[in-house]
């Protein structure tokens, strides 16, 4: 039995490397059956929260309840009651698809794992490569047989440390129909991801930038956030676009993506033609300027440029 409360209660946790301040009073409640995606980029505190979680870190400050478990009081508790699927998760390459969960259900102590096995070849789809070497499968197939491993012993909480990057599309999609699988059984599942459009799909988001909590809640909720408004334009000078405006408006408010150029604005009417004449100034043709909704993406950058 895992305790009672939120799946994950943490209050000023924090973890520092010297003078780098890795995780800085972090404070964070996920409750139990949710989805919770952790975005931020590299360097922002992600990986070291969840290793903290996982029991792997020591916290530095602060403290944690993992399943309503102490997590340094109760350390061993909380890992058997966890799966950990890591960036970096070790397959062993010379053994099959199937020793690999038999070696991972040994490591838990899983006695009696073969059921298990059956299941999570078949909710995977692993079942045809279940005598394929592990070194021998593809990039999305290695990721669906590490989270079949680290599932294996049942457990009640999924910390996965970006576990879609380097994944094709394809692969991506089919990750997330099993991760969507998972929560309809009550798993909780806590996510990190650099891919904002992953975190669309959470139940909730946080915004970590600086190995601090800019904001966090349901994915329209952190949209709310956005002030202002928004003007689209794409074309292939965006760039050159971008280069014209940034100066006169500033980081956080001329916004990059691809080849569709954002910029943030007070009044739209008043403020468009400005935009068109500096650009003009410069010889740069855009498309038409339209208004759009506010992303993910806009508001983490309004959150976290120049903090």
């Amino acid at each position: 039995m895992t305790g009672s409360g939120p799946a994950v209660d943490t209050r000023g946790l924090s973890r520092h490397f010297g003078a780098v301040r890795a995780v800085d009073g972090l404070d964070l409640r996920i409750e139990r059956g949710e989805l919770y995606c952790l975005v931020g980029p590299d360097g922002a505190g992600k990986t070291t929260a969840i290793r903290m979680l996982c029991g792997i870190l020591k916290p530095s400050a602060g403290s944690a309840a993992v399943l309503g478990f102490d997590l340094v009081r109760q350390r061993s508790a909380v890992k058997e009651k966890i799966g950990y699927l890591s960036q970096r998760f070790s397959l062993y390459g010379d053994l099959t698809v199937d020793e690999n969960l038999e070696f991972f259900a040994e490591i838990h102590g899983v006695r009696d794992f073969r059921t298990r096995r059956e299941e999570l070849l078949g909710f995977t789809r692993l079942a045809p490569f279940r005598d394929r070497l592990a070194e021998r499968l593809s990039g999305g197939m290695k990721q669906k047989l590490a989270l079949a491993c680290t599932l294996i012993h049942h457990p009640s909480l999924l910390l996965l440390d970006e576990p879609t990057t380097g994944v094709d599309p394809v692969s991506r999609r089919e990750f997330w129909k099993i991760l969507s699988s998972l929560l309809r059984e009550g798993l909780t599942i806590l996510m990190t991801t650099p891919y904002l459009d992953e975190a669309e799909r959470a139940s909730r988001v946080g915004l970590l930038s600086g190995g601090r909590l800019r904001a966090s809640g349901p994915p329209k909720d952190i949209r709310a956030l956005m002030t202002g408004t928004i003007l689209e334009a794409a074309g292939p000078d965006v760039r050159a676009a971008y280069r014209v405006l940034l100066p006169l408006k500033g980081p956080n408010r001329v916004q990059l993506f691809g080849d569709r150029l954002h910029v943030v604005v007070e009044n739209a009417a008043r403020e468009g033609p400005g935009l068109a004449a500096a650009l003009e100034r410069q010889g740069v043709a855009v498309g038409g300027w339209r208004e759009v909704p506010p992303s993910l993406e806009n508001v983490f950058i309004m959150l976290t440029e120049g903090s």
